[in-house]
């Protein structure tokens, strides 16, 4: 159907994909970890949202055209390692003045900006997806295996993989978030252990940055 090959295969490659740790479920678990379950949750619909770009991008032959191209595979990546390293700088410093009083006010200032910090953490997980040159390299070298060759309808069968794909993955990384995010209640009367968290975090996202700068093809 539509040219699909091997669908049972990419179904079990996509899980087994989906289950190793990579750089998108050390920042969902950060994000979990350091702001809770409903940022884990947004943060992994943002970075599902960039997986959609990804898959259209792969259907059209953009993704393609990237991945021939060494200088817009090396803006990309230096992009993307900028972006991780401020997020990991910003969580490392940020709880340094919020360290005030009591938790009436930290519970009435979250109230008051909720819809905000959700559309950041939705934009900073689509963008962290987005920019990241592994993906770009994952989505031309995976999907084309399950497409054949002689298929009229290459678009819609990459389009087909790509929903499944988000789907899944979807499903997993919002599974990840959840758990993670118990953490966060585990320790959030705990405002010393909670810094501390915070700055783990920040420093595995610095090390993300690190690494996806130093990355090659």
């Amino acid at each position: 159907m539509l040219g699909i090959t091997h669908f049972g295969f990419f179904l079990v490659a996509v899980f087994l994909l989906n289950v190793t740790p990579g750089p998108d479920t050390a920042y969902i678990v950060g994000r979990s970890v350091a702001q809770g379950r409903s940022a884990g949750l947004v943060s992994a619909l943002g970075i599902s949202a960039g997986c959609c770009v990804h898959a259209l991008a792969c259907a059209f032959g953009l993704t393609a055209l990237l991945a021939a191209s060494a200088t817009a595979f090396t803006v990309i990546k230096l992009v993307g390692a900028c972006y991780l390293v401020y997020l990991g700088v910003r969580l490392i410093f940020a709880k340094q003045q919020a360290q005030a009083s009591a938790a009436e006010t930290a519970e009435s200032a979250a109230r008051a900006s909720a819809p905000r910090p959700l559309r950041q953490l939705f934009l900073s997980g689509f963008w962290t997806n987005v920019l990241n040159p592994k993906v770009v390299l994952f989505f031309v070298s995976f999907f084309p295996q399950f497409v054949s060759v002689t298929s009229p309808h290459k678009v819609f069968a990459f389009l087909a993989l790509g929903v499944v794909f988000v789907v899944m993955s979807t499903i997993w990384n919002s599974f990840v978030a959840w758990i993670a995010g118990s953490v966060t209640q585990r320790f959030s009367g705990k405002p010393g252990i909670k810094k501390w968290l915070d700055r783990t975090v920040g420093s595995a996202f610095v090390g993300l940055g690190v690494r996806l700068a130093t990355a090659t093809r």
